[in-house]
């Protein structure tokens, strides 16, 4: 997916807190998000392109997209 413009990655990890995160740009451009339910892996990325990986269904999958992008535009960085 593509959230269509870019993002402060580090912004996105303070504001979307720790306990589900991994941000550590020194080994990986990427943020990893562990969504509960549905259960996917969403990787955000600077440019503000996401791959979504882990879920069962299509559906698991866009759902996953839109409570990242619903969070970081209620953070205000979208």
């Amino acid at each position: 997916a593509d959230l269509g413009s870019e993002l402060n990655l580090n912004a996105i990890a303070i504001g979307l807190g720790l306990e589900n995160i991994e941000y550590e740009p020194e080994q990986f451009p990427g943020l990893v998000y562990r969504i509960k339910e549905p259960k996917v892996v969403v990787l955000v990325f600077g440019s503000g392109k996401l791959v979504v990986t882990g879920g069962k269904t299509l559906k698991d999958c866009e759902k996953g997209v839109e409570m990242v992008r619903s969070q970081i535009e209620c953070l205000g960085l979208l």
